[in-house]
């Protein structure tokens, strides 16, 4: 089996070829973009397309994975539907015979949360975030209709759960032979994002604070200079060997900081020098971020993320 193992900036380059938003689907035979691939031992993704969410990859555009304890097994989102979140557990079921006993949500997004629904079904417990919780009560229902506008006959059987268990800061368990730490480093990407720990293993799955091969999304409600912070502050210090980003094959520190961290600041440097020039909204789309212009979603989301900048920034 073909393993990631990303302690160096050479494999993650290595694996960059892999990922293109151009590739529709690259597991035909399941629902999955792709058959999930065993990162270290006993620690499996299921890497999603880095393009948006289409027919074509049934919305699995982000990372479903799994750690196999010993005495059960911990998956890490949800997946897009119902039916996502079943050809998931069907590749489990071909690795392991042990039972799936707690689903984490990364965040309340769509594609992390909307195959709860499969899990519940199946008395899975289902942990998130307080504030990811909170975003599925407030747009679930709207959240749902997205995916059935472009899932249609795929969308099938996939409903609203809510988590049966959520947390603040940090909820701490071990499982089998594995201590696991699920946190919330601070405010990142989006409401409730949450990192998975394994320090044992020097192992993070880090969702969408962390991005390498797409360009990040900013949201309306996106604070960077707090992404930016947590990542200092909270990401940094861990130092995680390696790295399962929202989006994105496995890699290591380098190279999400790069990519994440380091492409914050520089949008941030751009759009404060274009605010001291007197550069108003409509100018600010157009800061230069060819830099980044190789990574995948750049064309639909390099103006859309400087406009928010602008936004933020304008008042600070």
């Amino acid at each position: 089996m073909y393993r990631f193992l990303c302690a160096t900036a050479l494999c993650a380059f290595a694996t960059v070829s892999f990922a293109s938003e151009d590739i529709a689907d690259q597991y035909p035979q399941s629902e999955l973009y792709s058959k999930p691939v065993e990162v270290i031992p006993h620690i499996f993704s299921a890497i999603g397309a880095t393009a948006p969410p289409t027919y074509e990859n049934s919305g699995h555009n982000n990372n479903l994975s799994f750690v196999v304890t010993g005495d059960g097994v911990v998956v890490v989102n949800g997946g897009a539907s119902a039916r996502l979140a079943k050809a998931l557990h069907d590749e489990i079921k071909a690795v392991t015979d042990q039972p799936v006993k707690l689903v984490i949500n990364e965040n309340g997004q769509g594609h992390a949360i909307l195959g709860n629904s499969y899990w519940a079904d199946q008395g899975v417990d289902i942990l998130m975030h307080v504030d990811a919780a909170h975003e599925v009560a407030e747009n679930g229902d709207f959240i749902l209709r997205g995916m059935q506008g472009y899932n249609k006959d795929k969308a099938e059987g996939t409903r609203i759960v809510t988590p049966t268990m959520t947390f603040e800061d940090e909820y701490d368990f071990t499982m089998g032979d594995v201590e696991f730490k699920v946190l919330h480093l601070g405010p990142a990407h989006g409401p409730g994002d949450t990192q998975v720990w394994i320090p044992q293993w020097n192992f993070m799955i880090a969702g969408d604070i962390a991005f390498h091969e797409r360009m990040p999304p900013i949201f309306g409600d996106t604070c960077t200079s707090c992404w930016i912070e947590t990542w200092e502050q909270g990401l940094e210090p861990l130092n995680p060997t390696y790295v399962i980003p929202g989006h994105g094959h496995p890699t290591n520190l380098a190279q999400v900081r790069r990519y994440t961290r380091d492409y914050l600041v520089d949008l941030r440097e751009k759009i404060r020098a274009h605010i001291d020039d007197g550069g108003d909204l409509a100018g600010a789309y157009y800061v230069d971020q060819s830099r980044w212009a190789h990574l995948d979603t750049f064309e639909e989301l390099a103006t859309k993320n400087a406009g928010r900048v602008y936004e933020e920034m304008e008042w600070e």
